[in-house]
């Protein structure tokens, strides 16, 4: 039986493994009750950014808290990392940060997106899963 080993990451090697994938999930209160979807982000100066249409449910979580999580596990090895952040998702504003984030942020799905929110994180979690001959964090 091989054992894996769990390591806390710091909140900079986590930031660093979430800016390097696209992908992850967004926690948000929608009736009082938690609701997740998958959504497409980037990572800008350690904020999350990541798109919304008018009809979105995920709008109602402006300025309240939301988490943020992403990871990379090979489900043959059980491998890889994970990492979650908490903050207040606010609304971007600013015409010129809306325009930069509508060109570096493409959206998956073919809705108007027309909303862009910031989570800057109060809290970072993240840790890797290894089988104890890797090394810290998965390789570049």
């Amino acid at each position: 039986m091989n054992t894996r080993h769990l390591t806390q990451l710091d909140r900079d090697d986590a930031l660093k493994l979430l800016a390097g994938v696209g992908f992850g999930r967004i926690v948000f209160t929608e009736h009082a009750l938690p609701a997740i979807r998958p959504i497409n982000h980037v990572i800008d100066d350690g904020d999350v950014i990541i798109r919304s249409h008018a009809g979105a449910a995920l709008n109602s979580s402006v300025n309240t808290v939301v988490a943020y999580e992403a990871d990379d596990i090979d489900p043959l090895t059980h491998t890889g990392w994970s990492v979650i952040v908490t903050g207040i998702a606010r609304a971007v504003t600013d015409p010129d940060a809306i325009t930069r984030y509508e060109r570096i942020l493409r959206p998956w799905v073919d809705h108007a997106m027309d909303r862009v929110l910031r989570i800057h994180p109060e809290f970072v979690t993240g840790f890797t899963l290894t089988d104890g001959t890797e090394g810290r964090l998965p390789a570049e």
